[in-house]
C-alpha cells in the first residue's frame, strides 16, 4: 500500500468515525453509506475519468437512459439517492484537456444533485434532443462516445431508440463523430480508486465472517442440517445485516460414494438440497453487493467423523494443489497481457506441476461478473473470444475463480476444490483483499 493510500484509507477512516452510528460493528447506515458512495464517485469523475478519456481518445462521452431502463454505466454515475434515472436522463462527459477538468452536464429535466449540472432548460428549448446537439456543437468533440458494444453486454448500454432518435437529431457533420465507446465503458467500469480500495477490503472481510459462521456448528448440525437450510441461513443473514446477494448463494458437498463430480451442476447451482453428513467436503458460493461493489467468494468445509480432530490427509493434500493453482495463476498477472495468455500460461505450468486446472476467473467491481479482462471460463478452457483479448490494466480487481481435480482411491473417484477469492492487481502484482482460505473449515459431528 502506497502513502497516498494510507492517507486516503486514514482520512475515510475519520469520516466514518464521524457519521451517524453505523448498523453494526462494521456496516455504516444507509445515510452513511450514501454520502462516502458519493464522495467516492465524485473522486471518480475528477481523478480517474480525465485519464481514461484520454488513454482511449474520446473527448466527449454520451449516455442516455430512460427511467426504469438504465445503461449499466449510466448507474454507476448517478448519486445514490437517485435510485433510477428520471424521465430521459442524457449525461454529457467532455474532457478539454490541457489538464482542464471534466465537463459534466446533465441534458435532463433535472441537475443530477451536485454531479452533474443542469445543461437544459425546457422553457428555452423545448426539445431535448436539440438542445444536445447545440452543445456538442459548442465543444466541438473531435469522437462522440456513445454506449454500444457488440462483445461486452456492460458496455452496450444504449437502447435501439435512444440511439435511432440520437442518430436522427445530429446532423451529418457530427454523425461522423461518432464512435463505440466500448473500451472506455469497460475501462471506466473495471478501474479502481484508492478511495474505492480504501473500503473494499471490507465487504470482503464481511463474506469470509458469513462464510466461516454458516460453515460452523452454529448453523450446522451434522445428519440435520441440509445445503439449503445453510443456504437460506445467508440469505438471511445477509438482509439482516442490511445487505444484499447479487445471487443466489449455493452450497454443495462432495462424499465418498458413486455419484461423481457434476461440473453443469456445479456451476448451475441446481443440485437438490441434501442432508449434510459426517464425512462431507462442503462447499460454498457466495456473493454480497455493498457501497456499489460486489464480492464473489468460495470456500470449502469437512464434517469431522467422530473421533477425527482434522481433515484427513487426502483432502487437506487436495486442498494444497488448489492453493498451488491460485500461485501459479497469480503469479502470471502481467501488465498488458491478456486473459488468454495468462490462462494458457498457467494451464501449462499447473499441468507441468501435476495439477489438473480449471480456471475461470473475472473481473469484479460495480457488477459481480463485470467488465474487463476474462481469464477462462470453466466450459472453455482453450481461451474466451475477445474478452479473454482484452489486456490487463493495474488498480483493477478480479475473483481469483478456480479449481484443482484430485483423484481420491480412499473414495474411488475424483473430487474438485473450488476456491474463489477477491484480489487486486497493481503495480506490486496481485493481493488479495482480506486473505484467502488456506486451512478448510471444520465442523464437529456429536
Amino acid at each position: 500500500m502506497n502513502v497516498t493510500r494510507i492517507v486516503i484509507t486514514f482520512l475515510l477512516f475519520v469520516i466514518c468515525s464521524t457519521l451517524s452510528r453505523p448498523v453494526s460493528a462494521d456496516i455504516l447506515s444507509m445515510r452513511d453509506r450514501a454520502q462516502l458512495t458519493d464522495q467516492i464517485l465524485e473522486d471518480r469523475l475528477q481523478n480517474i475519468l480525465p485519464d481514461l478519456m484520454a488513454r482511449e481518445e474520446i473527448d466527449m462521452w454520451i449516455l442516455i437512459s430512460r427511467e426504469y431502463n438504465e445503461d449499466p454505466v449510466l448507474k454507476t454515475m448517478l448519486p445514490a439517492t437517485w435510485l433510477s434515472a428520471r424521465r430521459r436522463t442524457i449525461l454529457v462527459l467532455y474532457n478539454p484537456g490541457e489538464g482542464k477538468p471534466i465537463e459534466r452536464l446533465a441534458v435532463s429535466r433535472y441537475a443530477v444533485d451536485s454531479l452533474f449540472k443542469k445543461g437544459w432548460d425546457k422553457e428555452k428549448q423545448p426539445n431535448q434532443w436539440e438542445r444536445l446537439v447545440e452543445i456538442i456543437k459548442q465543444k466541438n468533440p473531435n469522437k462522440i462516445g456513445l454506449n454500444k458494444s457488440t462483445h461486452f453486454a456492460l458496455a452496450d448500454g444504449m437502447s435501439a431508440t435512444e440511439f435511432e432518435e440520437l442518430h436522427a437529431a445530429l446532423p451529418t457533420e457530427l454523425k461522423s463523430k461518432v464512435v463505440s465507446s466500448e473500451k472506455l465503458a469497460v475501462a471506466w467500469l473495471e478501474t479502481r480508486s484508492e478511495q474505492e480500495m480504501a473500503v473494499y477490503p471490507e465487504l470482503i472481510q464481511i463474506g469470509r465472517k458469513l462464510i466461516a459462521q454458516a460453515f460452523s456448528n452454529q448453523v450446522i448440525t451434522p445428519g440435520k442440517t441440509s445445503t439449503d437450510d445453510v443456504v437460506w441461513w445467508l440469505r438471511e443473514k445477509s438482509r439482516e445485516m442490511k445487505l444484499t446477494n447479487w445471487f443466489h448463494p449455493s452450497v454443495s458437498l462432495q462424499r465418498s460414494s458413486t455419484e461423481k463430480f457434476n461440473p453443469t451442476e456445479a456451476f448451475s447451482g441446481n443440485k437438490g438440497s441434501q442432508i449434510i453428513q459426517p464425512g462431507d467436503l462442503l462447499h460454498v458460493d457466495f456473493g454480497l453487493v455493498y457501497l456499489r461493489l460486489h464480492s464473489d467468494q468460495q470456500q470449502h468445509a469437512y464434517v469431522l467423523k467422530k473421533g477425527e480432530t482434522d481433515a484427513p490427509e487426502y483432502i487437506k493434500e487436495a486442498f494444497k494443489k488448489a492453493n498451488q493453482l491460485q500461485d501459479i495463476l497469480t503469479d502470471n498477472f502481467v501488465l498488458g497481457r491478456t486473459g488468454n495468455q495468462v490462462l494458457k500460461m498457467s494451464r501449462e505450468e499447473a499441468i507441468k506441476a501435476g495439477i489438473k486446472p480449471t480456471i475461470y476467473t473475472h473481473p469484479l467491481g460495480y457488477h459481480g461478473h463485470a467488465a474487463g479482462t476474462t481469464i477462462g471460463m470453466w466450459d472453455s478452457q482453450g481461451g474466451v473470444a475477445v474478452q479473454g483479448d482484452h489486456p490487463l490494466h493495474y488498480n483493477t480487481v478480479y475473483s481469483i475463480e478456480l479449481n484443482a481435480a484430485s483423484f481420491i482411491p480412499e473414495w474411488k473417484k475424483e473430487i474438485r476444490i473450488m476456491l474463489e477469492e477477491n484480489a487486486y492487481f497493481d503495480e506490486s502484482g496481485v493481493t488479495y483483499m482480506d486473505g484467502r482460505q488456506t486451512k478448510l473449515h471444520l465442523i464437529t459431528s456429536d
